[in-house]
């Protein structure tokens, strides 16, 4: 009769997947390295075959290890979901709200907002996870989500509280050195911030396209798919690049070309149904989608 893997045992093969050594998995859950060890031992002698292998490039997951990957991503966010839920006992204005955002939302917007709902709200702890990455709202990888398109997830409350418009911009600075920018054509001749591998859709943004100019990596000086570095670098002075028009005015920074080129986001603020009648939830949602509503307008 197969014997079924302890939680404790599966949930140390979870963490070293996730962190990828033996040293960081135990951290990430609190254990020594020793006791960690032991679990993956016990696990790979109940399974009856090894979980990972040791190379010159680090330890390697085997296919067994790779094959338990998804599932345990699934318990374990059902897992975080059960405490965070677990933690409403005392009151529904208490416990933990799990949040998820994309980079420039995270650092560059909500910090202020949150601050805000702390002084009205301090029973609610916040967890915020910064991805541009799409979370499953219905696997519970978070509670509550801010996205830039409409969600598609079915068993969503959604809301829309507004769009944000995009487009380049630099410091005068830079302008001032590197010469005025007068059409889409003269970007060939600047410093450009943009992606590396993760290349946005903007063949369909009016007036790019019909300008001839191919807008894409091999045109970049600098190149990263971190929203927050290529801020940075903009902020210091780098090049041209694609910013939100409210962080471009709260940095000071000239927009360049704003007739020719510009991106439209819609914003969207959505949880799962279930949590509808949850009120730490509710409160939150309602409080992000009117603060964030109100950034949108501030145009």
């Amino acid at each position: 009769m197969a014997v079924s893997p302890d939680w404790d045992l599966l949930q140390s093969l979870h963490a070293v997947l996730q962190a990828g050594s033996f040293s960081a998995a135990a951290k990430l859950r609190r254990l020594t390295q020793p006791t960690l060890g032991r679990h993956i031992d016990q696990l790979e002698r109940q399974l009856g075959s090894p979980l990972f292998l040791r190379s010159p490039r680090g330890l390697q997951p085997t296919d067994l290890a790779l094959s338990f990957r998804p599932h345990l991503a699934d318990m374990a966010a059902a897992a975080a979901a059960a405490a965070r839920d677990a933690s409403d006992a005392a009151s529904g204005e208490t416990g933990v709200v799990r949040i998820t955002v994309s980079d420039n939302i995270g650092v560059e917007v909500l910090p202020p907002m949150l601050a805000r709902f702390r002084e009205a709200h301090p029973g609610v702890a916040v967890e915020l996870v910064l991805s541009n990455r799409t979370e499953d709202l219905s696997r519970r990888d978070a509670d509550i989500a801010v996205r830039m398109a409409r969600p598609t997830q079915n068993s969503l409350v959604a809301k829309k509280v507004g769009v944000l418009e995009l487009g380049f911009h630099a410091t005068p600075e830079y302008l001032e050195r590197s010469g005025p920018v007068l059409t889409l054509a003269d970007l060939a001749n600047h410093a450009l911030v943009g992606r590396d591998r993760d290349q946005p859709d903007l063949d369909s943004v009016p007036g790019l396209a019909a300008s001839g100019v191919v807008y894409g990596r091999e045109l970049f000086s600098l190149r990263t798919d971190n929203d927050i570095a290529q801020l940075a670098a903009i902020r210091a002075g780098y090049g041209i690049g694609v910013c939100q028009v409210q962080i471009g005015r709260r940095y000071g920074f000239q927009r360049v070309l704003p007739d020719d080129f510009k991106m439209v986001l819609e914003m969207w603020v959505c949880m799962p149904e279930t949590l509808r009648t949850s009120a730490r939830m509710r409160l939150m949602f309602d409080h992000l989608a009117k603060e964030l509503g109100a950034y949108a307008a501030d145009v």
